[in-house]
């Protein structure tokens, strides 16, 4: 698939931070039962990999990406582990979108936007989108960058998903509040299902 493929598959792509593999198996499957089907797992924790891997391997209907790919060595890591697409919180120097697997690289100003424009970047991760100006950012970026479009990432929840995805400019978000730690550490799938289902309703 391609990443523009990838990304319209659900309106929220949930940002998991996966502290005990144990759990990347029902935690996938409750997120897949509710709607949404693309999964980022970030690369901050050890149990990472391990997660990365059962969910490729166990997970039926989940597309499987690494976060936090922060040099090229990981992104190769990412590819290596059988992902389909890797999320940079900012621009890899010298990373083109050709490689070993399809990266959306983070910007946070109209600078990094132009560079990534000019790596051949088209799609983004606003990051982190509340810092950067949020919405108002993205209205202003549409006019003079309209090939960008954008998961923008960093303080989007239930309560703001829905104006960020109104935006042409917007193909989903990034969050991590349809699996809350709390929830996971205390295995209430049902609980995630149900916040993956409210917000793959999202979609304006």
């Amino acid at each position: 698939m391609t990443l523009e493929e990838i990304l319209a598959r659900a309106p929220v792509i949930p940002v998991l931070v996966i502290e005990d593999a144990a759990h990347a198996v029902p935690l996938g499957r409750a997120l897949v039962a509710g709607g949404l089907s693309v999964l980022e797992v970030t690369f901050r924790t050890e149990a990472a990999a391990g997660a990365i891997k059962a969910m490729i391997a166990e997970v039926e209907g989940a597309i499987v990406g690494a976060g936090t790919v922060l040099d090229a060595p990981m992104r190769q890591a990412a590819a290596d582990l059988g992902c389909q697409f890797a999320v940079s919180p900012g621009l890899i120097p010298g990373e083109r979108p050709q490689g070993p697997v399809p990266l959306l690289p983070g910007v946070a100003t109209a600078t990094e936007l132009m560079a990534g424009l000019a790596a051949g970047f088209e799609l983004f991760k606003l990051f982190p989108a509340n810092v950067a100006g949020g919405t108002g950012a993205l209205k202003a970026f549409h006019s003079p960058f309209a090939k960008a479009r954008f998961c923008p990432t960093g303080g989007v929840s239930a309560a703001n998903a829905a104006e960020y995805l109104a935006l042409p400019n917007v193909a989903c978000v990034g969050g991590s509040w349809v699996a809350p730690a709390d929830a996971v550490k205390a295995g209430d799938w049902d609980r995630i299902t149900r916040l993956a289902r409210e917000a793959s309703a999202l979609r304006p």
